[in-house]
């Protein structure tokens, strides 16, 4: 059983709007609070028009909290496999008095462009290093190439754990788009909202 290239990238998508540097460790320039995660929702940005699409997604409890305990399950397919360079292309809004105001990317945060999601990935997890867990017990790959195919990753329990905000990511609605592509063709596109309640 595999996990399709849309789920994972769109779950890198909120980890990249929360850590920098593709999840990485984030230093200790930022406060250390907990946070809350409410009323998380998706949908793809052009139905199934796309070669990439995220069919299911759920994550509960409602809030998400940070550190705390999460169950996820998702399904996915693409028609066409994803490889080096896959850009990702995330654009972080925030509403502020009744508008959304597009926050710019700082320190790896916010509305950046990512040249190859497959070096983030191998940034994260060596090659030749086996994938984690989940990921290994189902068999799950976690580096490109990602092949094309119906791709599901069943109910999992995950961990996790505290994550440092940058003092300027305050409390708020705040909407993200994250764009798939290779070669300037889009293979996908991710539309997601929440609000973010740190203390």
């Amino acid at each position: 059983m595999n996990t399709a290239p849309a789920i994972a990238i769109s779950l890198c998508a909120v980890c990249l709007f929360l850590q920098p540097g593709g999840c990485e460790i984030v230093v200790n320039r930022y406060a250390s609070r907990s946070t809350m995660i409410l009323g998380f929702s998706w949908e793809n940005c052009d139905g199934a028009g796309q070669p990439a699409v995220l069919k299911s997604l759920a994550l509960s409890p409602d809030p998400i909290t940070i550190p705390g305990d999460l169950k996820a399950s998702a399904a996915g397919s693409t028609t066409v496999a994803f490889t080096s360079p896959l850009a990702v292309n995330l654009t972080l809004e925030k509403e502020v008095a009744g508008f959304w105001v597009k926050v710019p990317c700082m320190d790896n945060i916010g509305s950046c462009d990512y040249a190859d999601a497959c070096l983030l990935l191998d940034t994260a997890i060596p090659p030749g290093q086996d994938c984690p867990e989940p990921l290994h017990t189902y068999g799950i790959p976690c580096h490109c190439p990602f092949k094309a195919g119906d791709y599901t990753l069943p109910e999992t329990d995950f961990y996790l754990p505290n994550v440092d905000l940058p003092y300027w990511l305050t409390n708020g609605n705040y909407r993200i788009k994250g764009v798939l592509g290779i070669n300037g063709k889009e293979l996908g596109c991710l539309k997601v909202t929440l609000s973010l309640h740190s203390n």
